[in-house]
């Protein structure tokens, strides 16, 4: 019962990335910057979370649903997992909306053309 949040995270990524590739959003798109700004952005939110640990804001708590392995004091092996997912999540959720706002501009141009 331990894994059940793990689980869940990639089950949420898997979902995330069906979505990428129906779409060619984001890692479907560019592999390699997709891969660079999800390094990069669960690099800074680990960061953060570092900062929160060191200060004493965040804490682990005891959860049954997570694994219990902690790769260092207060940050359990789901933290980084929800990380990438949440970047996954963000860039996904943001490509999306720019290629909507793309499609809904491109609609207006064609009819204010076609009105003239």
């Amino acid at each position: 019962m331990g894994f059940i949040y793990l689980g869940c995270l990639l089950l949420s990524i898997g979902g995330m990335l069906l979505i990428d590739r129906r779409f060619r959003l984001f890692f479907w798109r560019d592999a390699a910057a997709a891969t660079l700004v999800t390094l990069a952005g669960t690099a800074f939110l680990l960061l953060w979370d570092a900062a929160g640990i060191a200060s004493g804001i965040f804490l682990r708590g005891a959860a049954p649903i997570a694994s219990g392995i902690v790769l260092a004091p207060e940050l359990p092996l789901e933290e980084p997992v929800f990380l990438v997912f949440l970047v996954l999540c963000t860039m996904v959720l943001y490509t999306g909306a720019v290629r909507l706002l793309q499609a809904r501009r491109a609609r207006r141009d064609i009819a204010e053309r076609s009105s003239r």
